[in-house]
């Protein structure tokens, strides 16, 4: 079901499938491209093509394993601040990388599946959320960074 296919009354269906859409698009940025170009520093930060799949993956972790699941991020094995989540080890792949955020995606989607958007969740470190606000903000993350790895992309294939 795409996005435009979704009940206007159902709320939760729409969110999913915004969300859905971002995580393809955002994995489909490095389509066609090699792992030296996924790689490729074109900004001052630590940010690239690959470090953005592997920061959303991170992202994902947190909200959905760490605020909605209540473990920490040290029991989960992930690094404490976003800056860290974007740098790549020598190991990380296109193949690994996007191994790893199909798991995140998958898990998150088993947390939430029986969960009200209404459902209080407190493992955020500023207090409690409802899965809705997780949702959104989840969404503004996934659009935000989309937007990054498109332009990066952009560059990429104009060298």
């Amino acid at each position: 079901m795409g996005l435009f296919d979704v009940p206007l009354e159902d709320d939760r269906t729409q969110l999913e499938a915004v969300i859905e859409d971002y995580r393809g698009a955002i994995e489909a940025t490095l389509d066609g491209l090699g792992e030296e170009q996924v790689r490729r520093r074109l900004v001052p930060s630590a940010t690239t093509l690959l470090g953005l799949l592997k920061h959303v993956t991170w992202m994902q972790r947190v909200w959905f394993e760490e605020c909605v699941g209540g473990t920490s991020r040290s029991k989960l094995g992930l690094v404490q601040s976003p800056d860290e989540s974007f740098r790549l080890a020598d190991d990380d792949t296109i193949a690994s990388v996007t191994a790893a955020h199909q798991q995140a995606c998958a898990t998150a989607r088993a947390a939430t599946a029986d969960l009200p958007l209404s459902t209080v969740v407190t493992g955020h470190r500023a207090g409690p959320r409802t899965l809705h606000w997780v949702y959104l903000q989840v969404l503004r993350e996934l659009a935000h960074h989309s937007g990054h790895a498109d332009i990066l992309r952009e560059q990429v294939l104009a060298d």
